[in-house]
C-alpha cells in the first residue's frame, strides 16, 4: 500500500505543478520572450521530476521509487527538438544527486539519462508517424515505463529477483496507469484550454470584425454625406447654369424681334439702334458659347478624354494673344492691364499652346470679373528656389487687385461646380467651371495651380509649368505636388 499512496501523492504533486504552470504561464510566460519561456519550461519540467523525487516512497535510506519518469513523457509530446528531451532526461537525474549522492542516486542519473535518449528517440517517430496522438502517446508511455524497469533491474541498487518479483509487479502498473491518468489529465486540461483560446480567438475575431463594420459604416456614412453634398451643388450648379443660359438667350430672342419688326415695316428705316442691338446679339452669342464649350470640356476631362499635344509654344507670342484679348476689356474698365515677361527665359517651351490658352484665359476672365479698379498684371518667369523643390519651372501668374478671396474657400472654388458664393442672386455670374477646368488641364501639361489670395487684398493665381514635361505622367513630382496642396 506504501507504493500506491506515494505514487497518488506524486501524481496529485504534478497535477499541481501542471496547473500552477498553466497559470504563471498565463500572466507571466505570455509576456517575455519565446527564448526565455521556452528555457523556463525546460526547467519546470526539471522541477516537476524532482518534486516526484522529493515525496516518492522512500523504500530505504538511499532507494526511492516515484513517478519521475512521467514529466519526460510528456515533454516528449510538448517538445519539437529530440535534444531538448535529452536535456530534461539528465536534468532530472542530476536533480536527484540534490538528494544525497550514493550508488542508488548514480543509477538514477544513468537511469534517467537513458530514458531522454530513448524519448528523443521517441520524439522523432511520433513527428512522422501517421498514428493518432492517442495511440501514440500509449505506446511511448508502455515503452518508457519498460525501459525504467530494465534499467532499475540493470543498474539499481536492489537485488534483480527481489526487485522482479516483489517491487515490479506493484510498480510497474501504478506507473503505467498513473502515467496513463496524468496524460489523459494533461489532454483534457490542454483540451479545454485550447476551445478556451479558440473563443478568446473567436471574441477577438468577432470585436475585429465589428470594428470593421463601424468603420465601414462611418466610410458609407461620409461617402453618403459627400454624395448628398455633390448633389447639392449640382442641383446650384444647373440653377445657375440656367439663370448663365436664359440672359444671353433672351437677348438674342428678345433683340431678333426687335429686328424683326424693323425690317417689316413698311419702307421705314431701320432704327439707329440696329447696329447695336446686332454688336449685343454677337456678345450674348459668345457668351452662350463659351459657357457651352465650358461644360464641354469639363465632361472631356472627366471622362478622361480630353487630350493634349506637345508642341512648341512661343513665349511672346502667348503673352501678345493674352494682351490683345483683354486690352478692349482693360481700357472698358478703366483697369491697367500689364504683362511682364522675365530675361533669360527660352524662347519657346514644349507644351499645348491651345490649352495654355485657356487657363490663362480663365484666370484673366476672373481677374477681370472681380477686379473693379486698380490693376491686372500676367507674369511670365522662371520659378526661383522659394518657389520649387527641385526642377525647372516657368510660371504664368496673374495678380489683380480685386475682391480677394476668403483663406477657407481657396480649395471650395477648385471644386466643379462650386464658387466662392453659390447663390443665384450673387453679383458676379459664371458656371463656377472655370477653375477647375483649368486646375485638370494643368494637371494634364504637367503643371498645377498655386493660389495666393486675402480677402479684399486681390489674387495671384499661378500656373506653373514644366520646362521640359512629361506628358505619360500628367502630375508633377511629388514632393511639387505635395507643396502645392498645402499652399492651396
Amino acid at each position: 500500500m506504501g507504493f500506491g499512496k506515494m505514487f497518488l501523492l506524486n501524481l496529485g504533486l504534478l497535477i499541481t505543478v501542471a496547473y500552477l504552470a498553466n497559470v504563471i504561464y498565463k500572466y507571466a510566460f505570455t509576456k517575455i520572450s519565446f527564448r526565455m519561456n521556452y528555457i523556463l519550461s525546460v526547467v519546470l519540467f526539471i522541477f516537476a521530476g524532482w518534486i516526484c523525487m522529493k515525496f516518492g516512497f522512500q523504500l530505504s535510506d538511499n532507494v526511492i521509487f516515484d513517478l519521475r519518469i512521467v514529466p519526460l513523457i510528456i515533454a516528449s509530446a510538448v517538445y519539437a527538438q529530440p535534444f531538448t528531451l535529452l536535456i530534461i532526461g539528465v536534468g532530472i537525474g542530476l536533480a536527484r544527486l540534490t538528494l544525497g549522492v550514493n550508488d542508488a542516486a548514480i543509477a538514477g542519473l544513468i537511469n534517467l539519462s537513458i530514458l531522454g535518449v530513448v524519448c528523443a528517440g521517441l520524439n522523432i517517430w511520433m513527428r512522422r508517424s501517421k498514428y493518432r496522438l492517442a495511440v501514440k502517446g500509449l505506446i511511448t508511455i508502455a515503452i518508457v515505463n519498460v525501459i525504467n524497469t530494465i534499467n532499475i533491474s540493470v543498474f539499481g541498487v536492489i537485488p534483480v529477483k527481489t526487485y522482479m518479483l516483489e517491487i515490479m509487479p506493484i510498480t510497474l502498473p501504478l506507473t503505467l496507469v498513473l502515467s496513463a491518468a496524468f496524460a489523459l489529465i494533461l489532454w483534457d486540461f490542454q483540451l479545454e484550454r485550447r476551445q478556451t483560446l479558440e473563443l478568446k480567438h473567436a471574441n477577438e475575431l468577432l470585436r475585429k470584425q465589428t470594428e470593421e463594420l463601424r468603420t465601414a459604416k462611418i466610410v458609407l456614412e461620409e461617402r453618403a454625406r459627400q454624395l448628398a453634398q455633390a448633389s447639392q451643388y449640382k442641383s446650384e450648379f444647373l440653377a445657375n447654369m440656367s439663370h448663365e443660359l436664359r440672359t444671353p438667350l433672351n437677348s438674342i430672342i428678345n433683340l431678333a424681334q426687335i429686328i424683326s419688326e424693323n425690317e417689316s415695316g413698311d419702307g421705314e428705316e431701320a432704327d439707329e439702334d440696329t447696329p447695336n442691338y446686332g454688336m449685343i446679339i454677337y456678345k450674348s452669342g459668345q457668351d452662350l458659347l463659351g459657357l457651352i464649350n465650358d461644360v464641354l470640356d469639363f465632361s472631356k476631362v472627366e471622362a478622361g478624354k480630353l487630350e493634349v499635344i506637345q508642341e512648341e509654344v512661343v513665349i511672346a507670342e502667348m503673352a501678345q494673344i493674352m494682351e490683345m484679348h483683354f486690352e478692349h476689356a482693360a481700357n472698358q474698365k478703366e483697369i491697367n492691364f500689364e504683362i511682364r515677361i522675365e530675361s533669360g527665359l527660352p524662347c519657346t517651351i514644349l507644351s499645348d499652346a491651345q490649352r495654355i490658352g485657356q487657363i490663362l484665359r480663365n484666370l484673366l476672365s476672373n481677374a477681370f470679373k472681380f477686379t473693379h479698379r486698380g490693376q491686372i498684371k500676367l507674369e511670365i518667369r522662371k520659378a526661383g528656389f522659394e518657389d520649387m523643390q527641385r526642377g525647372e519651372w516657368i510660371i504664368f501668374a496673374v495678380t489683380d487687385t480685386g475682391i480677394g478671396i476668403p483663406e477657407d474657400k481657396h480649395t471650395t472654388i477648385f471644386e466643379a461646380f462650386r464658387q466662392a458664393d453659390g447663390s443665384i442672386s450673387r453679383k458676379y455670374g459664371g458656371t463656377g467651371l472655370g477653375l477647375p477646368i483649368s486646375r485638370d488641364l494643368a494637371r494634364l501639361l504637367g503643371g498645377f495651380i498655386r493660389l495666393q489670395s486675402k480677402e479684399g487684398l486681390g489674387s495671384t493665381f499661378s500656373l506653373y509649368l514644366p520646362l521640359t514635361p512629361d506628358l505619360r505622367g500628367n502630375e508633377p513630382p511629388a514632393p511639387v505636388r505635395e507643396k502645392a496642396m498645402r499652399l492651396l
